[in-house]
């Protein structure tokens, strides 16, 4: 480490929250607001994949795009709304405008007979959360000191996965009675009772410092240490598939479509309880090496997609698998970036880094999807294996040479 270098913790010059100290209250609400997106966007999510497949006629590889696209723009508005929310000093407007987009776009899903459909649906709701994560990572880190930000995002992740438990949950008990289109519906009203909690309860960012520079502030984002840290998150995201090829392998293992949304279920149940007791250990030990853990569960996941085939059991195994790799490194790879970046510039950093999820996002599911369906569901997972375990090594040897402030 070069010694003239300030360590990231001190390039603001403190470790102190904003001058708003809006404190964990404001995560808390903010993480209520998630839950009950959440128990209304995955409602929808459980059964998706299946809607889209079976009902609409797509192949896997149709399933992979859709899902592809739908992140690429997810993560391209995180970027817009990354730069505008400092240019802005504001986070709320932005937040707001991210979660009405997706309450109103789920329930369109109903009207959709074709998966050309499906896919602008899918896309807007997308959408609508890019819009609003980019400045809602920027208040919640706002809201709290650096070193208790393992801590905020995982009391956050935690609140967002008990609405991801329970929204699956509910499908499965009312689909065999209102289907697929009455499910579709359903999900509009806990989207409302969010969008109230944030309209009258969410406090706003104050003290915040307008920022004009963009070139300039791209620059100071974009130091060695920021670059190398996505570096590391490229190499291994270029093979993370997302949760809706777990649900697609299970029903091809035998799980019924009624009981799909009970392998979701465990998926985000496992995600509830790796997220907060993970964050708060990525605060004492470091954020680098518990994201680590994750990597190692997403290495293991994708193996056993490899050998246990054969029982609808497995189904359930590989979604418990999958959720402790995204509980854990949902929260922490985000709880990471401040670490790295001036803290009027947040907004900024976290432009770049859903840039580039966005990008690996598109071409992990892409190719997952063209493996599957050309080759074999084997092929797609042993593609999985061979970038996160280099990934896992590029980890290794990033926290060999940098050094991140523990909490």
């Amino acid at each position: 480490m070069n010694p003239n270098e300030a360590s990231p913790e001190k390039r603001d010059g403190s470790d102190t929250p904003s001058s708003n100290s809006l404190g964990f209250k404001n995560v808390v609400r903010l993480g209520y607001v998630s839950l009950f997106t959440d128990f209304s966007t995955e409602m929808i999510l459980g059964l998706l994949p299946i809607f889209i497949h079976d009902q609409l006629g797509a192949s896997y590889v149709i399933v992979g795009l859709i899902e592809g696209s739908a992140e690429a723009m997810n993560n391209f508005c995180r970027i817009v709304t990354g730069v505008i929310t400092d240019r802005l000093a504001k986070r709320k407007p932005l937040v707001l405008l991210g979660y009405a987009l997706s309450s109103f776009a789920k329930p369109l899903f109903a009207f959709a007979t074709t998966w050309q459909q499906a896919l602008i649906v899918r896309v807007t709701d997308r959408a609508g959360k890019g819009v609003r994560t980019s400045p809602r990572d920027a208040l919640i880190s706002d809201s709290i000191s650096k070193s208790e930000s393992g801590k905020a995002f995982g009391v956050h992740e935690s609140l967002d996965q008990i609405g991801a438990v329970l929204g699956p949950l509910v499908a499965f008990l009312v689909f065999p009675l209102i289907g697929f289109g009455g499910i579709f519906w359903l999900s509009f009203a806990p989207a409302v009772v969010s969008l109230l909690i944030l309209l009258f309860f969410v406090s706003e960012a104050v003290g915040l410092k307008k920022q004009t520079h963009l070139f300039e502030n791209a620059r100071q984002v974009l130091d060695r240490r920021f670059i190398s840290y996505l570096a590391v998150l490229a190499v291994f995201l270029v093979g993370a598939y997302n949760f809706s090829f777990i649900l697609l392998d299970a029903s091809s293992l035998g799980v019924s479509t009624g009981q799909v949304p009970l392998v979701y279920v465990v998926i985000n149940a496992i995600s509830v309880a790796a997220a907060f007791p993970c964050g708060v250990l990525a605060d004492r030990i470091g954020k680098l090496p518990v994201l680590g853990l994750s990597y190692i569960a997403f290495i293991a996941t994708s193996a056993a997609g490899i050998f246990l085939v054969g029982s609808w059991v497995y189904g359930f195994a590989i979604g418990a698998m999958f959720g402790v790799y995204f509980g854990i490194s949902d929260s922490v790879q985000r709880a990471i970036v401040p670490d790295f970046t001036l803290s009027g510039l947040k907004g900024t950093a976290y432009a770049f880094y859903y840039l580039l999820v966005g990008l690996a996002s598109f071409v992990a599911n892409a190719v997952f999807g063209y493996l599957w369906t050309f080759v074999s569901s084997g092929a797609a997972f042993e593609f999985s294996v061979a970038t996160s375990t280099v990934g896992l090594l590029a980890l290794f040897f990033l926290i060999l040479k940098i050094k991140p402030r523990r909490g």
